[in-house]
């Protein structure tokens, strides 16, 4: 079933390093670094909010800002640095997300904000995709998705102990202070990555129109709509969920991240038992993934009541969170000879969903359904990413036919 021809990606030899083991933790760091500002701006909103003088919906604006900055900086930077070493490539982009993350953190406006945390936002796409096709290099074709899965890790150690922590300096020290905790993680990651990663000198022939050749390749636009719509579900109701324990469940202040702690240990489980199942079925895993992320949301109105069924709640939506590693895989094998734009722009993907989703959640909560219809609002989403994933599926087999019975021939 998920049988297809090799990538150039996939034929490279595998890397010869001395030290891989701290090569995938610098860029584990990373990851470390982007998912505590990312996800904990989220779970910040009932703080800076009121101190900027905007209601809830409106600081929503604040994280859909990030996500643009996703979106639009994942393509432009990954196409214009065709011609860079992977490795200047990643430092300048975690010194880029050091300067984003400290300016959001001196944000005298909710406009200066809104600004500061695009900025912040442009190097996050650019530096998982590459850091993913580095750690892909490093070991053999049938464990990469699992290598993928270290670096990404990092994000999901962040929801784990970097989100709960920043809430925390949140609450007791000032907002501002967890952007600053993001910036000095991502100037460790700039020194580390510069001291162990491998140069990775860019290909021959590698361009910019190559790269653009991505965008040509209709599996490669399905697969990305896949994470758009279908990741979306998540962070409609990861947005709000602080704002929910608050206010429908009305747990203390404390519970919030106990919550974020028991989330990050769902996304941890998910995205390794993901990467597991992807390296031996991408199709399969990324289509039980979305089915198991439409149950966990379509839960979550009824779960709400209780810190102790949402928590469990919260955790099985967690676990679907498993979807990047598995769709960061299927991209390196559709994407053929344009892997770094295609890498880079499943993180605009993604952060298409990390936009769409609270927008959409935003205008449930604007038309008076409450806090617990996110839930719904997830589900829908989820599904939709199925039924694109269905689509995908479809129109690849002919292909994957055609491959069979040239390598038969």
């Amino acid at each position: 079933m998920d049988m297809i021809a090799e990538s150039p990606a996939a034929r490279a030899p595998v890397a010869k390093l001395h030290h891989p083991g701290l090569v995938l933790l610098a860029l584990a760091i990373g990851g470390f670094a982007i998912g505590t500002t990312e996800f904990a701006a989220m779970s910040l909103v009932p703080y800076f909010a009121p101190d900027l003088g905007i209601d809830a919906t409106t600081a929503g604006h604040v994280i859909s800002a990030y996500a643009l900055g996703v979106v639009v900086g994942a393509p432009v930077i990954a196409v214009l640095a065709a011609r860079l070493a992977r490795r200047t490539l990643l430092v300048s982009l975690m010194l880029l997300f050091a300067v984003g993350n400290g300016l959001s953190g001196l944000a005298p406006s909710y406009g200066f904000l809104v600004a500061f945390r695009f900025v912040a936002g442009l190097p996050h796409g650019a530096y998982f995709g590459v850091a993913a096709l580095v750690a892909a290099s490093l070991v053999p074709r049938e464990r990469r998705s699992q290598a993928v899965s270290r670096v990404l890790a990092g994000l999901t150690v962040a929801t784990m102990i970097g989100v709960p922590l920043a809430n925390l300096i949140g609450q007791y020290i000032g907002w501002r202070w967890s952007f600053g905790f993001a910036a000095l993680l991502a100037l460790l990651t700039a020194t580390l990555v510069r001291l162990y990663a491998p140069y990775g000198a860019p290909l021959k022939g590698a361009s910019p129109l190559r790269e653009l050749g991505a965008l040509r390749r209709g599996q490669v636009w399905l697969t990305l709509a896949t994470g758009a719509i279908g990741f979306g579900g998540m962070f409609a109701v990861y947005t709000y969920l602080a704002s929910t324990l608050l206010e429908v469940t009305h747990a203390p202040p404390s519970a919030i991240p106990v919550m974020l702690t028991v989330f990050g240990f769902g996304l941890t489980i998910g995205n390794l038992a993901c990467a597991w199942a992807a390296d031996r079925g991408v199709m399969r895993a990324a289509g039980g993934t979305l089915v198991w992320s439409a149950f966990a949301l379509a839960l979550y109105p009824f779960a709400t009541g209780s810190v102790w069924t949402l928590a469990a709640v919260v955790f099985l939506i967690g676990c679907g969170g498993g979807l990047g590693t598995v769709l960061q895989t299927r991209l390196m094998d559709v994407a053929e000879d344009a892997q770094t734009l295609a890498a880079a722009l499943n993180h605009s993907a993604f952060n298409t969903a990390n936009a769409l989703g609270p927008w959409l959640a935003g205008l449930a909560l604007s038309a008076g359904l409450g806090f617990p219809a996110t839930g719904w609002v997830g589900a829908a989403l989820a599904i939709c990413g199925l039924i694109i994933w269905g689509v995908s599926l479809l129109t690849d087999r002919p292909k994957r036919t055609e491959e069979r019975l040239s390598r038969a021939a």
